[in-house]
């Protein structure tokens, strides 16, 4: 802790020494620590004080500190929680954010912190240990709100409850029930499985079964007759009343006021707002109508702090304001990108970073003080994420058309011109490929744009989905010079339109060769990762912290700047003797140049002398986009993981060097244009207001096709990104303990295009009728194609096997689960002995390649009953003689019935 007064509650001693949440709770007018087995069991009449501690990638610890207030907490603990948190502020330096959190009304963050869910409690938290008594289970009905953070409230256990727009979960002693309203998105229902996942393991010890039930579904469904014979009896839901909720205006409603001493709100006459209105000595409120933040200066004493806090929470409750209007409390300097987004220009933060110098002493002193932290890397221990031994190839864009480079001159690239590259390489058992398009500081405009109109047809023509970049000069990811490996980067232009663009404008020709003055900055950070970037042939292009070739067209130099190590000098040996072989370099030293050196750079003139500091390493950011009626929202997700990347969404890792624009393979992004186009749409909403340039490189990554530099921001499994089905029937299937029945075959590997081959000699893709590309039959690859439900086509090497198991999906069809035949997943369904394989079988719901079994084994109350069979498709495995013996119809006929009639038949067989 930074500061520890004498008067701090003892209950606070040595907080924030550790990583992640610490929790107490107001009991008997006191603070007592909640242990870590009890985190997430919040008491709806008590109040607690949370605090969350990060050490992110660079930088000091970082703390927040919420307060949580139940919906029958009283007034007194209410403000002892509020006063205990900026008391926890105060001990902690001053230098934490502070949230205010009602039931029900909890923000993103907070939520982020207790996945799945909280579910509150009645009653009051008590430290002392509880007693079961034994009481009978009670029946619950819980009403789930939210895609990636989910609100969980308790309503009245009545039929009334229910409505077509949540989900809701019935809890019962021995099944859950989940109820889908007609009007819930497929996002909010796969999240409502992952509560009562969280309900099965944590208050049935995993020993209960679980049922899906949707909105609209008739009682003849035995599951669904259940469900609604606990409610009396089923009776339709009336429909939702009109929403409430009113459209945010484009210009939010913004209102400052600054806060007396006294505690009085004074408002700031004022059209917009800028930093330089904040005084550091006084504290203010901005309502900002939804939410409402209290600034406090730096110079602030606790008891302005406190008044400032109290004045804005009487403010809320005079004001009738809805309680869903969070409040957030910040100390000057510490202002969050919400916060700094109401503001006219905001400047940028300049904080303390960690110099290179005093990284490693900073990283022991962490470690010290008990956090797990490595040594901070150097920039050249830093290796690439993905093998950069594979394949390169390089295309110059002249026009309309492409120019393939030769092998030998691929690394040679000019800054008036415009690329397209692609590299393969060998990924997870199968090539990969990224494509970028590299567009040089002096390229005309049409050259970039054709640049990326190169770039998609050479990517739509390319099978599976490999990753697209967009790259600008100078603004290289460091993946993009790691498969270079080595690259030189030349002044000028090679295109037409770049030759045409400077005679038009008088504008001498700067295109390199060897008879002119050229100077090179040398950089990298190996023999494999090195680039030499042509520059400005003046003193001031010069730099301590590097090594320069200097070019007169009769000699050479080496430049080895004062502050540059002995890598840097490696590599400038073996650059020069890829630039230049030939020649004879003289090697100067910065201060011992001679006035040939000056003379040939114009004369002797200012450049940077000062070491040059490392980039600031911030930690990524998750980010939902969506687009609905050309409305572009932006929503964060906090502490985020593998499982926030939902099928359905299209979502932007910001890493702030670099975007990751992630499509869900469900998603309504139907090309990596319109990826790409939502990326630049968010670089322009910048919502961390971090000054973030257009020309910031983006990458569009397809679900899937995550390459290694992207899986490396999560706890990554493979098995999940290769899941079949929407986000609901993916939960679904892990619920019922068989996601590997849903694991896609492993894709087939293949060839980038050969040497000879340009994307001007293309093939257009075959389309067919409903759009999707179709499989050449001249491929000589037997294929399997199955169309999911939003008409994707899914593509296998293999056969594929069918199997259905309980439960449907949203959308009302049976949940299909797919196997390569012959891979474990598939062999494991096989039931052991006794059965023979089905052949020629009338079509069937349940499916192809199902085993046959005697009617007498497959009955419910054999006495011989078969093992690993699907139970709610004991029909499916009767031959078709003994099925048309036992319904009198036949497989066909019987498909065609509905499903209460099919199971009402079914039951009266003793085979449901």
């Amino acid at each position: 802790m930074s500061i520890y007064a004498k008067d701090t509650d003892p209950a606070f001693q040595a907080a924030g020494a550790k990583l992640g949440l610490e929790i107490w709770c107001v009991e008997n007018l006191k603070l007592v620590s909640v242990p870590k087995s009890s985190h997430g069991r919040f008491y709806s009449g008590s109040a607690y004080v949370i605090l969350n501690t990060v050490l992110p990638k660079s930088g000091l610890p970082q703390h927040d500190i919420h307060y949580w207030l139940g919906h029958d907490t009283n007034k007194v603990d209410s403000a002892l929680a509020s006063d205990k948190a900026l008391e926890l502020d105060a001990a902690l330096g001053s230098c934490t954010v502070q949230y205010r959190e009602l039931q029900g009304q909890e923000t993103g963050k907070f939520l982020s912190y207790f996945k799945p869910c909280i579910i509150p409690i009645e009653g009051v938290y008590t430290s002392q240990k509880e007693h079961l008594n034994g009481e009978t289970y009670k029946v619950s009905l819980l009403a789930c709100k939210g895609d990636h953070v989910v609100h969980v409230k308790e309503v009245p256990f009545s039929r009334s409850s229910l409505n077509h727009s949540d989900v809701f979960i019935l809890d019962t002693a021995s099944k859950i029930f989940l109820f889908s309203g007609c009007n819930s998105s497929i996002q909010e229902r796969a999240k409502a499985l992952e509560v009562v996942q969280y309900i099965k393991e944590n208050k049935h010890r995993a020993n209960c079964e679980v049922a899906t039930v949707e909105d609209g579904k008739f009682v003849g469904d035995p599951e669904v007759g259940e469900f609604w014979s606990l409610f009396g009896g089923y009776a339709p839901i009336p429909q939702d009343p009109p929403s409430s909720v009113q459209k945010q205006p484009d210009t939010p409603f913004v209102k400052l006021s600054w806060i007396s001493t006294q505690g009085k709100l004074h408002p700031c006459q004022t059209d917009s707002l800028s930093k330089e209105m904040l005084e550091t000595d006084k504290c203010y409120m901005v309502d900002c109508d939804s939410e409402i933040f209290v600034w406090m200066g730096k110079h602030c004493s606790v008891t302005e702090r406190k008044t400032s806090i109290s004045a804005a929470e009487d403010f809320l409750r005079n004001q009738g304001r809805s309680a869903g209007t969070h409040s957030t409390f910040i100390t000057e300097g510490l202002e969050p990108a919400k916060f700094r987004s109401y503001f006219n220009n905001w400047p940028q933060m300049v904080e303390t970073k960690l110099y290179e110098e005093g990284r490693g002493k900073v990283a022991a002193m962490f470690k010290h003080q008990g956090y797990e932290v490595k040594e901070l890397p150097d920039e050249e221990d830093i290796q690439p994420f993905i093998d950069c031994r594979g394949t390169l190839k390089v295309w110059r864009v002249d026009c309309e058309k492409l120019s393939l480079l030769p092998a030998s001159e691929e690394r040679k690239i000019f800054s008036g011109d415009c690329y397209v590259v692609q590299y393969t390489y060998l990924g997870n058992e199968r090539s990969e490929n990224i494509f970028y398009a590299w567009r040089g500081c002096g390229s005309v405009m049409e050259d970039r744009r054709d640049a990326i109109s190169h770039l998609n047809a050479i990517v739509d023509s390319t099978r599976g989905n490999p990753v697209l970049a967009q790259v600008m000069e100078k603004k290289e990811p460091s993946q993009f010079f790691s498969i270079f490996q080595t690259l030189i980067i030349f002044k000028g232009g090679m295109s037409t339109r770049y030759k045409k663009f400077i005679a038009e404008k008088g504008i001498g020709d700067e295109t390199y060769d060897e008879s002119k003055t050229a100077l090179f900055r040398v950089q990298g950070t190996s023999p494999n990762n090195m680039q030499a970037i042509q520059v400005d042939p003046v003193s001031g292009s010069l730099n301590s912290s590097y090594c320069f070739i200097l070019q007169t067209g009769t000699s050479a130099f080496t430049w080895i700047g004062n502050l540059s190590s002995t890598r840097d000098h490696d590599l400038l040996d073996r650059m020069l003797e890829l630039l230049i072989p030939t020649w004879q370099a003289i090697s100067v030293r910065e201060g011992s140049e001679s006035d040939i050196f000056w003379n040939a750079l114009g004369g002797k003139a200012d450049y940077p002398r000062a070491k040059e500091i490392k980039g600031y390493i911030e930690d990524p950011h998750l980010f939902m986009l969506s687009t609905t009626e050309g409305d572009f929202k932006v929503k964060e997700i906090y502490n985020f993981t593998q499982d926030d990347l939902t099928t359905e969404d299209v979502l932007v890792l910001d890493c702030h060097t670099e975007i990751h624009v992630w499509i869900g393979c469900h998603s309504n992004v139907r090309s990596k244009q319109q990826a790409l186009t939502l990326g630049l749409k968010f670089l322009e909403t910048d919502v961390l207001v971090e000054g973030l340039s257009l020309e910031t490189p983006i990458y569009v990554i397809s679900e899937g096709h995550e390459p290694p530099f992207f899986t490396r921001f999560f706890e990554w499994d493979s098995s999940k990104s290769n899941m079949l089905g929407n986000s609901f029937e993916r939960k679904l299937a892990i619920l019922k303990g068989k996601p590997q029945q849903l694991e896609a075959p492993k894709r087939n590997s293949w060839k980038a295009y050969s040497r000879e081959t340009t994307p001007d000699g293309l093939r257009s893709k075959s389309m067919s009728s409903n759009g999707q590309r179709s499989v050449s039959p001249a491929s000589g690859v037997s294929v399997s194609s199955v169309t999911s439900s939003n008409n994707h086509i899914l593509f296998s090497s293999a056969p594929i096997n069918r199997k259905i198991f309980t439960g449907s999906s949203p959308n009302g069809s049976p949940d299909v689960s797919f196997a390569s035949a012959g891979s474990p997943a598939a062999e494991a369904k096989l039931p052991a002995t006794g059965g023979t394989q089905a052949d020629g079988n009338e079509p069937s719901e349940a499916g192809t390649n199902l085993l046959i079994y005697p009617y007498e084994r497959l009955k419910v109350i054999s006495k011989d009953p078969i093992a690993g069979i699907d139970i709610t498709k004991r029909e499916a495995y009767l031959a078709d003689e003994e099925f048309q013996a036992q319904f009198a119809m036949t497989k066909r006929d019987f498909y065609k019935l509905a499903k209460w009639k099919q199971n009402k038949l079914k039951m009266a067989l003793h085979l449901f």
